[in-house]
């Protein structure tokens, strides 16, 4: 199961979460648009995804996460093949919202997360980090391949060509997808069957996981489940607005366009250790505290992109930065651990409907700044600070007591 949900990922990841950079420039260029413009069709599409989550979470916990897998992996292919035939700026925002990312957050996304929080409680954190992490490799595996083609056949044949990939790949895999261990006869983490004497078993597997099953209505009572949503959504908000405007700012540093998604590439690379490694400390130590601490690492990162600049700059940057990225499987095991499995994916859709709203904003203000100073140095330096903001709410997160707090 998760590694049905890191291919997908990875798919997804390379082409339509890293791509959209690659695609920015030739893109807005040929269409005459302005970099505002163009990050807002990005932000229109989370904007979307906000809404949907609510009820894609109550539509998993019901029927699990193959069919809007199958639903996101069809339109996306579909879209990316439109998506090669506009020559418009309605017609970009109208198939980009109407059918590329209509349920790419949903099947993309949060279906994967569900299956982690699904199939396993003490490696938790461990399974969700391998399926986030795969984003990276999809960024450092795919979205090569995809910037050559954008520059070797145009985007247009490129969008093509990701859409029928989406297809070919995607929905053979998603088949594949079940909805809980429980479904098969199995247990969590691996676990063998109960019905199996206890002579069979080695001690670990005896030992039951204690789990809590908070339902959405006293989840969003307590403390943790605000300060998790309101640091997730300043990070979402700094991630977003830098990935989308990665190949520009990397251009406004003074790097060709090759080589700023070289740059893009080794970012996303950066990105899957760095998730593995916060994957297995987040079962083992305080993830609060983890998470914090990775906020304040990305934080000095953005100043030294800022005030290094250059390639030196760059370097310092991306291993540092890849931190913001990692840290999404600790909080989302957080809310694992926090709440439970029955009703994961309404609460982890209740928390995305705030959370995406800073992948809204974020890719348009740096599009903004950019156009009226044409410079991210503002940009930059605010996302800088907000991301010490985020550090400080992560750092005040305790896992609640359902007695105690509701």
């Amino acid at each position: 199961m998760i590694a049905v949900g890191s291919i997908l990922r990875i798919l997804g990841g390379g082409i339509y979460f890293y791509g959209f950079s690659v695609f920015f420039l030739p893109l807005s260029q040929d269409l005459g648009l302005s970099r505002a413009a163009t990050s807002l069709v990005f932000s229109l599409a989370r904007a979307q995804g906000a809404f949907e989550a609510p009820i894609a979470g109550y539509v998993m916990d019901r029927f699990g996460p193959r069919p809007l897998m199958m639903m996101a992996l069809t339109l996306t292919g579909i879209g990316h093949m439109l998506l090669s035939n506009v020559h418009s700026y309605f017609a970009l925002v109208v198939v980009y919202m109407g059918v590329v990312s209509l349920s790419f957050h949903a099947g993309f996304m949060d279906a994967p997360m569900l299956i982690a929080n699904t199939w396993f409680i003490r490696k938790r954190t461990l399974a969700m980090a391998l399926v986030s992490g795969s984003i990276g490799i999809g960024g450092f595996l795919v979205t090569p391949w995809l910037a050559a083609a954008v520059h070797t056949f145009g985007w247009r044949q490129a969008a093509f060509g990701a859409g029928f990939a989406f297809l070919v790949i995607g929905l053979p895999l998603a088949l594949l997808v079940r909805r809980s261990p429980e479904s098969m006869g199995l247990r969590p983490d691996g676990d063998l069957p109960a019905s199996l004497s206890d002579s069979s078993r080695d001690e670990n597997q005896r030992a039951e996981p204690i789990e809590v099953s908070f339902t959405l209505a006293q989840a969003v009572r307590t403390k943790p489940f605000w300060l998790l949503t309101g640091a997730t959504a300043i990070r979402v908000l700094v991630l977003s607005a830098v990935n989308v405007h990665y190949v520009p700012i990397m251009v406004w540093q003074g790097i060709t366009e090759p080589r700023a998604a070289f740059f893009l590439a080794a970012q996303a690379f950066a990105a899957v250790p760095s998730h593995l490694l916060f994957g297995w400390l987040g079962d083992r130590c305080n993830k609060s505290n983890l998470m914090a601490a990775c906020m304040v690492t990305a934080s000095i990162s953005l100043v030294a992109l800022t005030f290094i600049g250059h390639e030196w700059g760059i370097l310092f940057f991306i291993p540092l930065f890849s931190v913001v990225e990692s840290t999404f499987p600790v909080a989302w095991s957080c809310v694992g651990e926090f709440f439970g499995r029955k009703n994961f994916a309404k609460i982890r859709g209740s928390m995305s409907f705030i959370q995406t709203w800073g992948s809204v904003i974020g890719p348009v203000i740096a599009g903004a700044i950019y156009d009226r100073t044409h410079s991210y140095t503002i940009l930059l330096v605010a996302c800088a600070g907000l991301l010490l903001i985020a550090a400080v709410l992560y750092a005040m997160v305790r896992k609640p007591n359902i007695k105690a707090e509701l």
